[in-house]
């Protein structure tokens, strides 16, 4: 038996479940929501698979977007509790969201049809695709 088919080769892998800078547009849709501070993003976070994450991961990847300009903070204070940092997207995260959204769905498409094929159901015919995004629209 070889290798690869004992687990021990690149095709036992662990699969990667979520696209690349998946936490990007996470924290954007949840910002789209509400206003929102570290701890309450990871809190959201965890929803979309990053149970594990590193606290300085979400706040690198925060900074990275502060200086990307699609999210911008502010320093609230509170009595009785220490000064925190509160974010909200902005308009050119706006943008970015809705093109991670088109780019999304195309994505799920693919994965649709990757996995008709996997289950041995019949693939969608252009027709079928044509009334599915018509029933989309209305």
């Amino acid at each position: 038996m070889s290798e690869e088919a004992k687990g021990h080769g690149p095709s036992h892998r662990r699969a990667e479940a979520r696209p690349r800078n998946w936490l990007v547009p996470v924290i954007l849709l949840s910002l789209r929501e509400w206003n929102s501070y570290g701890y309450e993003l990871m809190e959201q976070a965890a929803k979309f698979g990053f149970e594990t994450m590193n606290p300085g991961t979400l706040y690198r990847t925060l900074r990275q977007m502060e200086k990307d300009g699609i999210v911008e903070s502010t320093w609230e204070t509170s009595e009785g509790g220490p000064a925190r940092r509160m974010y909200s997207i902005t308009d050119a995260g706006e943008a970015y969201l809705d093109f991670w959204a088109k780019s999304l769905e195309q994505y799920q498409k693919t994965m649709d049809t990757f996995f008709r094929m996997y289950t041995g159901r019949p693939l969608r015919t252009d027709q079928e695709e044509k009334e599915e995004k018509k029933e989309d629209q209305e």
